[in-house]
């Protein structure tokens, strides 16, 4: 027998000892690669609606408004700003934007105010009816999955606020952040909202080999005191913070993860050695060495962990697409999962084998042959 299959084959030798260890650390690595999917969804959610309609970058306000209605916490601006950001060099268009949660039917919904040019350009996103009218103020086109939520379709009546609309389309993107939003014209959110001739964000669109860096630098340069040039999820605050406490939550939930599994490990490990203390005995006295004693004992309790981190992962996987099929989770927050997001969970299962194993290794590593032979 090979010395890494009698590693694996003394791991679960004491199955149901071997099984709660497993339990109480595939726990810990299922809620880190929960939420680093969590995390990972809400970045490439809120990537997708910076680039919306295939733009290279987004501007939003400098200034911050944490109570109202723009979902990114910024406050709105006025219009005259698409003329400036047009003129700069480099800048192919630009298209203004109005963003707003609002009360749909009883729940908070995403409205989104677009150009009737910019709404056309997603003609073919609609799988249902038709576009809105260049000159309705009583039209929206619903989402796919705001649709369904709202149990609602093509020429059904939709209130928003104290507001009435005839839906006329519904779209489908594939990014879950629209496809639960509602859309209408720019001028009608503006008066719905009392806000008109104002923005909540502009969508910039540079000329083909342009620097897009370059040129969101020199908008940064010359304007960066009234508007910011967002290009990742790290530029809005609101959604940084958002992704930061994420992050955190499971740092912490690492760390705790680390020290519940290490004292478990530490405790079947220590059971372990104490169990096979005369078959350590007769190993050495056949010539194995102290180092290959302390590479047993630390292997079993690396493939412990391993083995906790698969079985780990895939309960957070099946978890997460569980609450996400039944709705808990809600429309617009889907989880991706990342090869760094797997890696991280076995990264720390890794960890807690080898803090959890090294002291009963080190412990049987020093037993000598005639103590660990005379033990009953």
């Amino acid at each position: 027998m090979s010395f890494l299959l009698l590693i694996f084959k003394n791991t679960f030798r004491n199955k149901v000892r071997s099984f709660l260890a497993v339990i109480g650390i595939a726990i810990g690595i299922a809620t880190i690669v929960g939420l680093g999917a969590l995390s990972n969804g809400i970045i490439t959610s809120f990537d997708k609606t910076m680039h919306v309609g295939g733009a290279d970058f987004s501007i939003l306000s400098k200034q911050q408004n944490e109570t109202g209605i723009n979902p990114y916490g910024t406050s709105t601006f006025s219009e005259d700003w698409l003329n400036k950001i047009k003129e700069i060099q480099g800048v192919k268009d630009a298209k203004g934007i109005y963003l707003a949660t609002l009360p749909v039917e009883g729940k908070l919904l995403a409205v989104g105010g677009f150009d009737y040019k910019d709404l056309k350009s997603r003609d073919n996103s609609l799988i249902d009816g038709r576009n809105i009218s260049e000159n309705a103020n009583n039209e929206v086109i619903i989402g796919k999955l705001a649709s369904e939520s709202l149990n609602k379709g093509v020429g059904d009546e939709l209130s928003i606020g104290e507001d009435k609309f005839e839906i006329v389309g519904i779209s489908e993107s594939g990014n879950s952040n629209q496809d639960s939003s509602i859309y209408t014209l720019l001028s009608v959110i503006q008066k719905m909202v009392k806000d008109e001739k104002s923005l909540s964000m502009i969508s910039v669109y540079v000329e083909k080999g342009a620097d897009i860096k370059g040129v969101a630098k020199t908008i940064e340069d010359k304007y960066g005191e009234n508007i910011s040039t967002v290009t990742s999820v790290s530029d809005v605050k609101r959604m940084d913070d958002l992704v930061n406490m994420i992050k955190g939550v499971s740092l912490a939930i690492s760390l705790l993860a680390i020290i519940i599994g290490g004292i478990g490990i530490i405790n079947t490990m220590i059971m372990t050695v104490f169990e096979r203390t005369r078959e350590i005995g007769v190993l050495k006295a056949v010539g194995w060495s102290r180092t290959k004693i302390l590479s047993m004992i630390l292997g079993e309790s690396i493939v412990l962990t391993l083995f906790s981190a698969v079985i780990g992962s895939i309960i957070g996987v099946i978890v997460l697409e569980t609450l996400v099929a039944i709705g808990i989770m809600g429309n617009t927050l889907n989880p991706v999962f990342t090869l760094e997001t797997f890696i991280q969970g076995f990264e720390v299962a890794i960890l807690v084998g080898l803090i959890g194993g090294l002291y009963p290794a080190l412990r049987a590593s020093k037993l000598t042959p005639t103590e660990a032979l005379r033990y009953e």
